[in-house]
């Protein structure tokens, strides 16, 4: 499946954005769905996961109470929900899915989109 991410862009200290991730394949059912980022010289990391059916979902501590996970299976599409974003939220934000089994490893997941780009100024 293709993954293709979307909606990022630049917003200032205390603002909000929703990332979309929308699969191109009809027929899409992985077993969990994350979100990653990338700052620059870091490596990639853990930001949030929602297993496909939504009874689960997970955050690194540092988003939790600001970051929302959901999913619109007829549109195969998961959403991040970002509020009260902080500079350093600044990253290059990608999904990715996975077949089988749930994890905080990015090397675990199977498909990635390319990534989007959210830049938090202070």
């Amino acid at each position: 499946a293709q993954l293709v991410e979307s909606g990022g862009g630049l917003v200032q200290a205390g603002g909000s954005l929703r990332l979309s991730c929308t699969a191109s394949a009809r027929t899409f059912s992985p077993y969990v769905m994350g979100w990653f980022r990338q700052a620059p010289g870091k490596e990639r990391a853990f930001v949030a996961r929602l297993r496909w059916s939504g009874a689960y979902a997970d955050y690194v501590d540092s988003v939790k109470g600001r970051f929302t996970i959901s999913r619109d299976a007829y549109k195969n599409t998961v959403y991040l929900q970002m509020d009260n974003l902080k500079p350093e939220d600044t990253a290059v934000y990608y999904c990715a899915a996975r077949g089988y089994g749930s994890t905080r490893a990015p090397n675990d997941y199977d498909y990635w989109g390319q990534g989007t780009q959210v830049t938090v100024s202070s």
